[in-house]
């Protein structure tokens, strides 16, 4: 079975289940300040989670491309990636724990779907905590549907329970589905979640029947929902019988060709397994969040600066293996052959992909250059301490001002007869990694998760200002990106050229001009077709399910979008532009924000 196979096969079970079939969302969440990539298919769903009306119904399902920055470190084992693809299908206050894990036992198991061997999945299920009873209903409904009561584990919050978006919001258990590969287990205490391998994850269902209150209680929800999640690559992974998710076609596609590359012949030694392992994940994830519509591109900060690390990590793992440079673009080619059929973006982004990593290839060069250059300006001193060690936080100014490797210094240091103090390296780092995590918490917060009176406002004010920067720029004007806190909005749109000040302060006084005229926000339920067909802007049409919400600000804007908006234009305030700059070649970004209300 391939990836399509099961994507294909899982969109059919459900849709036989009741579901209506919806396009994935965007891989650069759009107006949500909490994340920097869409981590899973429930992210763009979170206001439907909330409470808000679905144009489509109930029951949803779809395949979401997803980016998780917190398993970058861990690519090169044999189960994580940054770049995956989630199957998930969702009960907006309709079926709940009864369908969900009867259906989740069916495709798993069912001959004509899946056919795991039910001799060899264990489930995990929530044990409880000081403030939550156990879910004793999921674990007697898999009992039900036939798994026996010593393949069902109970686990603290740790392990099965999904936590609120923010501090507060819906939450509660989750169970999860394992597949057993009859590896040696670790010892007496090996179960599913253990890190030894045995068991492998392939299904999630999240129950969300609590709300956690800003005083930290839980208290039963009115509506509840299910949300549940399938990883394509491992569960495919799993089907085909690899012991790693990189044995499936869309990695193997990509090592035949790092293999050359590299003069590999035979199997690698372990070593030389993970940097092939990483070029082609990373390679793969830059690939994807180069050929998304939004048009990120690589910097030093936000999603360009996990673009930019994708790329130079996989540049440095690819001069460990000899491989020349410039090799890129030629491995993101195969992953647009390959991919493009089921994500079109890519094919229609292909030439954009081809140009940044070539661009960013050759920046890096530049700053390999500089690094060396440095280091040896460091070197006469560095040679004066009797011990021959290179302190760590020498190594890491290296990396942390000119981005040069710690393997690199590591390199040039031996042929000086030098070593590297590589655990005062991984302290630095770490510190600096704390202090930029705390950096993010404090930043990526808010956003259309928490529908505050703020974010609300600012949401509405950018199709204010799309329509403001249409009328005074052109048509050519399409939003490429929207960033909302509690306190700003930062918006993204395509033209070639800065503003001049004249043009600033025409968009600004039309935004305000529009407040003050205090016209109405209504919203209005149609297909693609004929949004599009009354006026409406959208850009990202493949994104679009059978009914969109189409938001219109009475003779200024009208917009398919999916909330949340005021009701009138009077309730914003004051509009103010903060900045106007460059973003990437060909867009531009404005920073605004709403004054207080007089």
């Amino acid at each position: 079975m391939t990836t399509s196979d099961l994507v294909e096969l899982y969109i059919e079970f459900f849709r036989g289940k009741g579901h209506s079939v919806i396009p994935g969302a965007s891989l650069i969440p759009e107006n949500d300040s909490t994340i920097l990539f869409t981590p899973a298919g429930m992210q763009p769903l979170v206001p439907y989670l909330l409470g808000e009306k679905h144009p489509v119904g109930r029951r949803l399902v779809n395949v979401q491309n997803c980016i998780r920055t917190g398993d970058i470190d861990a690519v090169g084992d044999p189960s994580h990636l940054t770049f995956f693809r989630m199957l998930g299908n969702w009960s907006l206050g309709d079926y709940f724990k009864r369908e969900a894990i009867t259906w989740s036992y069916e495709f798993l198991t069912g001959r004509q779907w899946l056919g795991f061997d039910p001799d060899r999945l264990h489930v995990t299920v929530f044990g409880g905590s000081d403030q939550v009873p156990p879910d004793h209903e999921a674990a007697d409904l898999w009992i039900e549907v036939g798994v026996p009561r010593e393949r069902i584990y109970s686990l603290g919050m740790d392990d099965n329970w999904w936590g609120p978006i923010g501090k507060t919001g819906p939450c509660g258990p989750d169970t999860e589905m394992f597949y057993d590969t009859g590896k040696p287990s670790c010892g007496p205490d090996c179960r599913p979640g253990c890190s030894c391998g045995r068991y492998f994850e392939v299904w999630n269902d999240v129950f969300m029947q609590y709300r956690k209150t800003a005083s930290g209680t839980y208290e039963p929800l009115a509506l509840r929902s299910v949300d549940t999640g399938m990883g394509v690559e491992r569960t495919v992974a799993m089907l085909q019988g690899h012991d790693s998710v990189y044995g499936i076609a869309e990695y193997e596609n990509l090592f035949t060709a790092i293999r050359e590359a590299a003069g590999i012949r035979g199997e690698p030694d372990p070593d030389r397994l993970r940097s092939m392992r990483i070029i082609a994940d990373h390679i793969r994830s830059a690939a994807h969040i180069l050929g998304d519509d939004q048009g990120v591109s690589p910097s030093n900060l936000d999603q360009g600066y996990v673009l930019r690390r994708l790329i130079r990590l996989a540049a440095r793992h690819g001069m460990k293996l000899g491989i020349p440079e410039g090799f890129a673009w030629k491995l993101a080619e195969r992953v647009v052959d390959f991919e493009g059929d089921c994500c079109p973006e890519l094919q229609r982004n292909a030439v954009r992909i081809r140009e940044e990593l070539e661009r960013e290839e050759e920046l890096f060069g530049k700053t390999l250059q500089v690094g060396v250059r440095e280091f040896h300006k460091l070197l006469p001193n560095l040679k004066k301490n009797p011990s021959g060690v290179i302190p760590g936080r020498v190594a890491f100014r290296l990396y942390d001002t000119y981005g040069f490797p710690v393997e690199f210094t590591a390199d040039l240091a031996s042929e000086e007869g030098l070593k590297v103090d590589m655990e005062g390296f991984r302290e630095a780092f770490g510190k600096h990694r704390e202090l930029s995590r705390k950096g993010a918490e404090q930043k990526f917060k808010g956003g259309l998760a928490d529908h505050s009176d703020l974010v609300t406002r600012l949401h509405t004010a950018t199709h204010l200002l799309h329509a403001a920067l249409r009328k005074i720029l052109g048509d050519h004007v399409t939003q490429k990106g929207s960033n909302i806190t509690d306190q700003r909005l930062r918006f993204d749109f395509s033209h070639p050229d800065p503003m001049t000040p004249e043009q600033i302060r025409e968009v600004e006084e039309r935004v305000n001009s529009a407040i003050r005229s205090g016209l109405d926000v209504t919203m209005s339920e149609m297909t693609p077709d004929e949004a599009l067909a009354e006026g409406a802007l959208g850009f990202f049409k493949d994104r679009y399910g059978d009914k969109v919400k189409v938001y219109t600000v009475e003779g200024f804007s009208r917009e398919i979008c999916g909330g949340p908006h005021v009701g009138n234009t009077s309730e914003l305030g004051g509009f103010r532009i903060l900045s106007e700059k460059s973003s990437s070649r060909g867009v531009r970004r404005i920073r605004a924000v709403l004054e207080e209300r007089q």
